[in-house]
């Protein structure tokens, strides 16, 4: 498979902020988000087997561990590095752009599910198949950059009924964070905010983190 990079940083996102993690980046994505920041991870990368992920991943020694990209599901040997590591005792994240299908993925993975708002140019490229295959602790996060983003989010979160799983992301730098804290709270939304933890602590240019 094809990798951008391996690291360990800590966790900036979904219900796992905080927590020291290894990063698995792939190389490559499907999709053009207006307000990427990933954008180094579309080409290049290292090829490297299964076997050689895992050995980066046991001398980097921490418990968790997030397959990213780009657009992990891209890789033709990602189910079998999902299960691998799970096989380890990792416990797994993958966090997926939403246009491939996670039916496959093992049932013990925790996928964090990006759902892209009007916004980010992408949201017509949506699986929404996937939705009736997500799991109990499995989550959906929708990274908002207007008040126009945000109202499609609470339709698609009041639809599916995805409120015990949404996460609402405002795009770094662009949508006001006080805004959205604002606009949840008059609506009296049981909903969760979260920010890119890694941006505020290291610079957002960084690579890495």
């Amino acid at each position: 498979m094809n990798l951008t990079e391996i690291f360990s940083s800590i966790q900036g996102e979904s219900t796992h902020a905080g927590r020291p993690c290894t990063f698995v980046r792939t190389t490559g994505c499907d999709q053009r988000c207006s307000w990427c920041d990933t954008a180094y991870a579309f080409e290049g990368g290292e090829s490297l087997s299964v076997a050689e992920v895992l050995a980066r991943v046991n001398q980097l020694g921490l418990n968790l561990v997030e397959v990213t990209g780009g657009e992990p599901l891209l890789q033709d040997d990602m189910p079998q590095l999902l299960t691998t590591l799970c096989n380890q005792g990792y416990e797994v994240l993958l966090e997926t752009g939403g246009s491939l299908s996670i039916e496959g993925v093992d049932p013990r993975v925790t996928c964090i599910l990006d759902l892209k708002a009007p916004a980010s140019g992408m949201s017509d490229r949506i699986l929404w198949d996937n939705l009736a295959h997500l799991k109990g602790r499995d989550e959906v996060k929708f990274v908002l950059a207007d008040r126009g983003d945000y109202d499609w989010a609470c339709r698609v979160i009041d639809t599916h009924e995805l409120a015990p799983r949404a996460l609402l992301s405002p795009v770094f730098e662009l949508l006001d964070p006080a805004l959205l804290a604002e606009w949840m709270v008059a609506d009296r939304r049981s909903l969760r905010m979260q920010m890119q933890l890694h941006k505020l602590i290291w610079s957002p240019e960084r690579r890495g983190v």
